[in-house]
């Protein structure tokens, strides 16, 4: 039988890309061989073994399947930042990173009740805690599960946690305080690992993912392109996930920070980065999958693109960097003809801009910038901590330092 990825003229490559489309809808897996084949690109081959435009339209018609036309945006604020004694080589909260960052202790629990408040009130759904370290204290457990029990209590929200390295009943205690989700992304392969941390292993990730399934919460788990790993590293990661049935995929792109010793992405071109993204929408068909870090960086003007594979996003930033403005994300949201996944004031606020509201705002793709201070507010709100992997992805999460979250309107720093 011929193989489905194979060299084809654009003709074909469209009843590939439908066969591609049947193929995820019916939750079968892409065989290694034509997996492979999504990431060759003329781009830097010479030729391809399915044009770009029909790939994406082969994923978006599973996307549109799962998730409709809309997009989810993630915004996060930091509840700690820094004092991490792990050495990821691509995280500006490393000890073994030189880059300039504000480093500060975790918010109270009041501050945080405050903004899960918020965030609800700005129509999130969820709340996620972000923070920095190996993984928690057994006090730093109690914190959390004082912290979870009042906003489950006193906000009524869902609640996602990003800790680090967890044994079982630590994971057991958090699931039983309620929190609905813990992240922990594996980032690379098992083989590339040792390359970017010495100070834990993959499988201590995978034990910890582990351990958050076997208490009963959902996960959070994604990935950072460009450090190195080759591609069919890249499509046993997809494997993995798909096996693990994360509910959530983030898939980060490696951001260029000054200070850190992994700051020189390896081969990533804006198509090449659309694939990657049609790769996990084919091969994990039902998850969130969320184009992170380095997405105004490394996609430049092919950005939208990413939303037709991405059903998520996040706004505002990622760790300790400087992300798309608000105005142009929602610019482009509404230029592209999607739909904001949130209720309340979020979704009025964004059904009441229009287009020609904004001034334009530049261009995407500068160099990557630290953030060392800022306010944010959530749409699915988050308080975050720096280089804990959390829910956007280890060393690309969306953190601003220490402002707090007050409400939607605050984001904007634009007016109609």
């Amino acid at each position: 039988m011929m193989s489905l990825v194979q060299d084809v003229p654009a003709l074909e490559s469209l009843r590939v890309a439908q066969r591609l489309a049947e193929r995820a809808l019916a939750d079968e897996p892409v065989p290694m061989e034509e997996a492979l084949g999504l990431l060759r690109d003329a781009e830097r081959e010479g030729d391809e073994a399915i044009a770009l435009p029909a790939l994406l339209s082969a994923a978006y018609a599973v996307r549109s399947h799962y998730f409709g036309n809309k997009v989810r945006v993630h915004v996060l604020n930091n509840a700690q930042n820094g004092h991490c004694p792990e050495d990821c080589a691509y995280c500006t909260q490393a000890k073994t990173s030189t880059a300039d960052i504000n480093p500060y202790p975790m918010k109270s629990i009041d501050e945080m009740l405050g903004e899960a408040e918020a965030a609800k009130a700005a129509g999130a759904h969820r709340y996620c805690m972000v923070f920095a370290g190996r993984g928690p204290s057994g006090s730093r457990v109690n914190q959390l599960v004082t912290a979870v029990g009042r906003i489950k209590d006193e906000v009524g929200i869902e609640v996602c946690v990003s800790a680090g390295l967890l044994k079982q009943e630590q994971a057991e205690r958090l699931a039983e305080a309620g929190v609905d989700r813990y992240n922990h992304n594996l980032n690379t392969s098992p083989r590339n690992y040792g390359t970017i941390c010495s100070t834990h292993t993959y499988e201590d990730r995978q034990q910890t993912l582990a351990a958050a399934r076997g208490a009963g919460m959902s996960l959070c788990s994604g990935l950072i392109v460009g450090m190195g790993e080759t591609r069919e590293e890249l499509v046993d990661l997809a494997v993995t996930l798909r096996g693990m049935e994360a509910e959530s995929i983030p898939v980060n792109f490696l951001l260029p920070f000054e200070g850190n010793l992994m700051n020189r992405p390896v081969d990533l071109t804006p198509r090449f980065c659309l694939r990657v993204l049609c790769l996990f929408r084919l091969m994990c068909p039902r998850a969130e999958v969320r184009v992170a870090a380095g997405r105004e960086h490394h996609l430049r003007s092919l950005e939208p693109m990413a939303l037709q594979p991405a059903n998520s996003l996040f706004l505002g930033g990622y760790l300790n960097a400087k992300g798309g403005e608000a105005k142009r994300m929602y610019r482009l949201l509404m230029d592209a003809g999607y739909e904001l996944d949130a209720e309340g004031k979020a979704s009025e606020l964004f059904e009441g801009m229009s287009a020609e509201s904004f001034e334009d705002n530049g261009v995407a793709g500068k160099a990557a910038t630290l953030t060392r201070e800022g306010q944010a507010c959530s749409v699915d709100g988050a308080s975050g901590a720096a280089g804990a992997s959390p829910c956007g992805g280890g060393g690309g999460k969306a953190v601003l330092d220490r402002g707090s979250i007050k409400s939607l309107e605050e984001l904007r720093p634009f007016k109609a």
